[in-house]
């Protein structure tokens, strides 16, 4: 059995909340900088300028590269011969108020949704846990802004709505979300599970790496034919017109009841920040 502190978590925790937000993933960036060479509007390629000069000036200053440096969301594995000398979703939360404190992040977590009172500190995390073998505590951050999460829907479909309703779903929240989700963006899709799990597989989805596709065949090929049919919508980035509206389409799938086809799009802007640690 391995212990790890609890402090050791907490210092991580802190380092990863603030790199996700001031430096975008290195796939991201590659995808963008594509973009801006294939992107056939000139007033798409003026935009998508702009966000690669962001990022530089954000990488140069030091400051995040999004002013909504979202809600901090967690995906962690827990390997089962791992012990803590505390308890690891205080030491998590302790990490996030370290992070969005002493990185000057701003904070837009309130504590009550109805009554809407700032914890003024980002916390708490919203997390997700793994149990796997090993004696290794893997842990990836995904500061989620609401504008994307504003356009996220989900869908309970019947399973004679085949494969046919799952694109309808994908392109039809896309169409709603238009300008509002900051294009070009990426779209996670969670396939399968029930209710709440097809949107766990569907904000999980946002976390893989861009360059690396689906395994399974049939959901490869779907990814791709979305990504097609998105694109040629037009929207546009930042919804001004143009050839890419997203730069990757990831799904994710798991096992569903005989009776149900659950679906969930989880919209994220072209800041699809996320970062990860093995401890």
């Amino acid at each position: 059995m391995r212990e790890i502190k609890t402090e050791t978590i907490i210092e991580e925790v802190k380092k990863l909340c603030i790199k996700a937000n001031l430096y975008l993933a290195d796939d991201m960036k590659q995808r963008i900088d594509q973009a801006e060479k294939n992107e056939k509007s000139a007033l798409g390629r003026q935009v998508i300028g702009q966000l690669v000069e962001n990022m530089k000036v954000a990488d140069e200053n030091k400051i995040p590269i999004c002013q909504d440096t979202g809600m901090a969301v967690f995906f962690i594995k827990v390997g089962q011969e791992v012990h803590f000398d505390g308890n690891l979703t205080e030491a998590i939360n302790e990490g996030v108020r370290r992070g969005y404190t002493d990185g000057y992040l701003r904070k837009s977590v309130v504590s009550d949704p109805l009554i809407r009172e700032n914890t003024k500190d980002n916390t708490p995390a919203i997390i997700h846990y793994d149990i796997v073998p090993g004696d290794k505590l893997e842990i990836t951050i995904a500061p989620k802004g609401f504008g994307s999460e504003n356009m996220s829907r989900q869908f309970m479909l019947k399973p004679a709505d085949g494969i046919e309703g799952v694109k309808n779903a994908v392109i039809t929240t896309v169409k709603e979300a238009g300008p509002n989700a900051c294009p070009p963006f990426v779209v996670g899709v969670g396939i399968g599970g029930d209710f709440e799990y097809s949107a766990i597989l569907a904000k999980k989805a946002l976390t893989r790496n861009l360059d690396k596709r689906s395994e399974l065949p049939h959901i490869k090929e779907l990814e791709d034919e979305l990504l097609a049919s998105i694109n040629s919508l037009g929207i546009g980035p930042a919804g001004l017109g143009g050839s890419t509206t997203a730069l990757a389409v990831n799904i994710e799938t798991y096992p569903t009841h005989i009776a149900g086809l659950p679906v969930a799009v989880n919209m994220c802007c072209h800041v699809n920040r996320h970062a990860s640690a093995i401890i």
